[in-house]
């Protein structure tokens, strides 16, 4: 099993930056990626950045040029920086973990990402 923690969601104007952590614990061999997905009131989850443990990367196309996922694989951790924040940002951020077989298995509790205009 792996456990995820986020932390570093908050409130932010528009145009402000955020950097949302997690940190992952537990059978990390079991995940070869981990991504950020959040889901907005009344909206479906939308992945919205991924990163693999050799490093390479995919964002929604909502959120490309704003946003940069990162890993640090000697500590368990992935980032999520935000600039140029938007209110269609608003939402609820969780990190997950994903199995080679099994696909987006390991979620986090969610961390709350508020944008005022």
């Amino acid at each position: 099993q792996v456990q995820l923690m986020e932390s570093g969601g908050g409130l932010v104007q528009a145009g402000g930056s955020l950097r949302l952590s997690c940190a992952a614990s537990g059978s990390i061999f079991s995940i070869n990626a981990m991504g950020w997905y959040r889901q907005a009131p009344g909206k479906q989850r939308e992945l919205v950045a991924a990163i693999t443990s050799g490093g390479s990367t995919n964002y929604a196309d909502s959120v490309k040029g704003r946003f940069t996922i990162s890993r640090d694989n000697a500590k368990n951790t992935a980032s999520l920086l935000m600039n140029s924040l938007k209110p269609e940002d608003t939402a609820v951020y969780y990190c997950a973990g994903k199995n080679p077989l099994r696909g987006w298995t390991f979620w986090g509790q969610g961390t709350q990402v508020t944008v005022s205009s």
